[in-house]
């Protein structure tokens, strides 16, 4: 018997049962943490260095490395990629739901 193939509705969050907005929420923040690694890791910076850059302990930094997601909030996120020099800016889409009701 075959593995049961089930379509993504291209938020793993909500694959893995989080409620709608929950989900969204997590995405976003995830997509955030990616680019708050991806800086520091592009800088070639040690944790320390980032503590210092992010004014935050470096077991801080350590947490932000290993994706605890459920440390940090989207406002921290945002903080974080504005000391590393990065300016934030969101694209919003309407929903299917959303479109079809306009």
């Amino acid at each position: 018997m075959g593995a049961k193939i089930i379509r993504s509705n291209r938020n793993v969050f909500h694959d893995l049962g989080f409620n709608v907005e929950e989900a969204e929420h997590l995405k976003v923040r995830a997509a955030l943490m990616i680019q708050v690694q991806k800086r520091i890791a592009e800088g070639g910076y040690s944790q320390g260095e980032a503590a210092t850059m992010l004014n935050v302990t470096q077991p801080r930094v350590s947490d932000l490395m290993n994706g605890r997601i459920d440390l940090f909030s989207t406002d921290t996120l945002i903080d974080m990629l504005m000391s590393l020099g990065v300016r934030v800016r969101f694209v919003l889409k309407a929903t299917r739901k959303a479109r079809s009701i306009a």
